[in-house]
């Protein structure tokens, strides 16, 4: 309940203030959202198996966004950064699916 809470307020928080993304950051952000989302479903599929672990969950969570940004970043710095962006979006994407695939495996028994 206090996990909906929060959301909740920080919802409404960010509809309020509508914080700024600087543009530097702009390139990365979907990338983070990725690799969060990836994390997310790895965390549900682990719900679902009996072997959810917070701590694990937010190491992932954070590990995942910092490491594909990295990845980004230094893609840019090579110049390369729509081919790296790419690759990682492609990685994390077979990843989701395949979280999503047991997910679906494991709801519907199917």
């Amino acid at each position: 309940m206090i996990a909906v809470l929060g959301l909740v307020v920080g919802v409404v928080v960010g509809l309020f203030v509508q914080p700024g993304i600087p543009t530097e950051l702009v390139p990365y952000l979907p990338i983070a959202i990725v690799a969060a989302l990836d994390a997310v479903f790895g965390g549900l599929r682990a719900m679902l198996d009996g072997i959810f672990d917070d701590k694990v969950f937010v190491v992932s969570f954070l590990s995942n966004v910092v490491v594909a940004a990295l990845i980004v970043f230094l893609g840019d710095q090579l110049g390369v950064g729509s081919q790296l962006s790419t690759g990682v979006v492609v990685v994390l994407g077979i990843r989701i699916f395949s979280n999503a695939a047991a997910i679906r495996r494991h709801v519907f028994r199917a």
